[in-house]
């Protein structure tokens, strides 16, 4: 914990470091800071909102529902039961550091069979149809330990776990390729019973779960949503802004533009940007 147990006292010294004297904190809660993250910048009025993570505080996932300024969440899900500490799980077991390198077995998943599923289904998650789940904590190791998982957990796939930067086999493929649908199903259905609840035909995703693209594009394609935004910055790093957006406009009365043709994600850098004139000199120069 370290430093987090002086946050308040930290941010005053640094303030008044600055000449601001003492200045009034919020500190809004983890899922509710991915949940406005979410909701604010987005083109929709009124849209359904899904945070998933690993974990803040307790929550694991929320749904909820945002309209105009206002953001009601109506269902969480606590931890130890997290779909990011079992994506996170996997990703540790198949070689890669948890908490950065989920992308890669995103990336891995194609080259894999799902061959694993039906055992994560019936020893690891207990899927349900409203979108909650359960997990299976006898196969974890996170919530006593410092490992992600225990021997249970290598038994059940076959041998210990992969150590980093060593080679990569057809385990750790279909290993990848298997917990990518297992996730895709538990992101859609908690679409699925957001919809449900709600009725909204816009649905706004953030946490470090949405920042699995194969399984948003999943949402989009056989979900119930008519459009679907996500938060760029879905995972922790974007928890600054939401905190920042949701003081403004639920604490602080600030007024909520909404422009239906575009996001207002202004701040995002998507990658360089050329003007036609620097597009058409390159062009030309390169005799293309």
């Amino acid at each position: 914990i370290k430093e987090k147990l002086f946050m308040k006292g930290l941010l005053a010294e640094h303030l008044a470091e600055l000449g601001k004297g003492e200045v009034p904190m919020y500190f809004p809660e983890h899922h509710l800071s991915h949940a406005a993250s979410a909701f604010y910048p987005s083109p929709y009025r009124d849209a359904a909102i899904v945070t998933v993570d690993g974990v803040g505080e307790w929550a694991t996932t929320t749904i909820g529902h945002g309209k105009d300024k206002d953001i009601t969440i109506l269902r969480e899900l606590s931890f130890p039961h997290s779909v990011g500490l079992l994506y996170s799980a996997f990703t540790y077991y198949t070689g890669f550091k948890v908490n950065s390198g989920e992308y890669k077995l995103m990336g891995l998943a194609p080259y894999g069979e799902p061959r694993y599923v039906d055992v994560i289904e019936r020893e690891l998650i207990d899927l349900k149809e409203d979108g909650s789940f359960g997990l299976n904590q006898r196969y974890f190791d996170y919530c006593v330990g410092l490992r992600m998982t225990n021997k249970r957990f290598a038994r059940l796939f076959g041998g210990p776990a992969r150590q980093p930067e060593s080679p990569i086999t057809q385990r750790e493929m279909d290993l990848a390729a298997s917990i990518q649908v297992v996730t895709e199903k538990a992101m859609l259905n908690m679409a699925r019973f957001a919809h449900r609840e709600t009725g909204m035909k816009n649905l706004v995703l953030a946490g470090g779960v949405a920042l699995n693209c194969v399984g948003n594009g999943k949402i989009l394609r056989d979900g119930p949503f008519e459009r679907l935004w996500v938060q760029p910055a879905a995972g922790d790093a974007g928890g600054a802004l939401g905190a920042a957006i949701f003081t403004h406009h639920q604490l602080l009365d600030g007024p909520r533009q909404v422009d239906v043709r575009r996001d207002l994600q202004q701040a995002s850098l998507l990658g360089p940007a050329f003007d036609d004139d620097a597009i058409a000199a390159f062009v030309a120069e390169r005799g293309i």
